[in-house]
């Protein structure tokens, strides 16, 4: 079996380049409704180039960001943003890594990579009594932006096919919530945030190769030709060159013990 780090060799400067971040109203949601100030400690488990670890560092007293890639905890420490433990694992071996004490856990769109159930049963003793999981990412059936059709058809002609996690919704039908309500941590609480952002040509062709399914280690030899004809569909498919424009929208859900 293929690792997540493997996957995504070749992929933490796309990924810390090319995908959005989160945006202001997310972080601060998260840092209030975990009452966050410098006595709190935060997991970011799944934590790529620190995509939510950075902008919580400011809020929490430390923040141990934890993923099984090497190159994405480099790319995220060379930051130098203070109040972050960059942690090498994955959340499989939870019991294993030096933590510490650890009081909420935070997840951008990572959770689909894990043993779901088997994680929030190693959380449940992991957290204290107020501890919270909290899920960051696109909500259960987010819209197509613009132009993936034109991204799908590119990879589709250099046999890039998505796989989804065995423990995934797309293989076991379940969503996160699904999981989480038959979890110890039940009590939830979801918000949506939505914001229009727009992408240049070498922004749709960068976050290709930020995923795991087209990124430079998938590629190969072939990365060359791949985006020189994502560059060439996307200029036939958006003549006038003007960015291209979606709908972000970014769900929170905040979980809890009854």
């Amino acid at each position: 079996m293929i690792s997540r780090a493997e996957l995504f060799a070749g992929a933490a400067t796309y990924y810390a380049r090319h995908r959005t971040d989160y945006g202001s109203e997310v972080v601060e949601h998260i840092a209030g409704e975990l009452a966050l100030d410098a006595a709190s400690r935060v997991l970011d488990l799944g934590c790529g180039p620190g995509t939510l670890a950075i902008p919580l560092a400011a809020r929490a007293g430390e923040v141990v960001a934890v993923d099984p890639s090497e190159e994405m905890l480099t790319e995220g420490a060379r930051h130098g943003v203070p109040g972050i433990r960059w942690v090498r694992g994955d959340s499989s071996m939870l019991d294993e890594l030096p933590l510490g004490r650890i009081d909420h856990v935070v997840m951008g769109r990572s959770f689909h990579w894990m043993d779901r159930e088997r994680v929030l049963d190693d959380l449940d003793r992991l957290l204290p009594a107020h501890g919270a999981v909290v899920l960051v990412g696109p909500v259960h059936d987010p819209e197509e932006p613009p132009w993936e059709p034109v991204a799908q058809a590119v990879r589709r002609d250099f046999g890039l096919e998505w796989r989804a996690n065995s423990e995934s919704y797309e293989q076991t039908g379940r969503h996160h919530d699904d999981v989480l309500r038959e979890s110890p941590f039940r009590r939830m609480e979801s918000r949506c945030f939505t914001r229009v952002i727009r992408r240049s040509a070498e922004d749709i062709v960068g976050l290709q190769l930020s995923f795991s399914y087209s990124s430079p280690a998938r590629l190969g030899d072939r990365l060359p030709a791949f985006t020189e004809a994502l560059r060439e569909a996307l200029a036939a498919a958006n003549p006038g060159g003007a960015d291209w424009e979606e709908e972000d929208v970014t769900d929170v859900l905040i979980a809890r013990r009854p």
